[in-house]
């Protein structure tokens, strides 16, 4: 067995401090305006679909812009990826900045499209 590379080592412990959410349960919670769905992707994966209603925060944006997209700390944020790597952390760097109910999708946006759930390319 192939032992983990720093990347997904770092992946494995950011998930120790998040919580993960299905993307049924994503999709309600953001269809209801109970909470921000962010796709951290690069803007090419961005253009080539996302899920519908989510906002545009690239991973390396996201500290820098979060605070005019989500001001409230309050506020429910689901971060999502391609696969659920790349949300982990950013969901755990927004938990640092302060932000109290911050999740991360579940095998990303490939388990968004695996659930036939509505997505756009606009």
């Amino acid at each position: 067995m192939e032992q983990p590379n720093r990347f997904q080592k770092l992946v494995a412990a950011a998930k120790q401090n998040i919580t993960e959410i299905s993307a049924a349960d994503a999709k309600k919670q953001a269809e209801a305006g109970e909470a921000i769905l962010i796709d951290v992707r690069e803007e090419d994966d961005w253009r080539d679909g996302h899920a519908e209603g989510a906002k545009h925060l690239s991973r390396g944006v996201i500290e820098m812009e979060i605070e005019d997209a989500a001001p409230d700390l309050k506020k429910p944020i689901i971060c999502y990826c391609g696969g659920g790597s790349r949300s982990a952390l950013a969901a755990e760097s927004l938990q640092k900045m302060g932000y109290e109910n911050v999740r991360s999708l579940a095998g990303g946006f490939r388990a968004w499209k695996e659930a036939r759930l509505p997505s756009t390319t606009e």
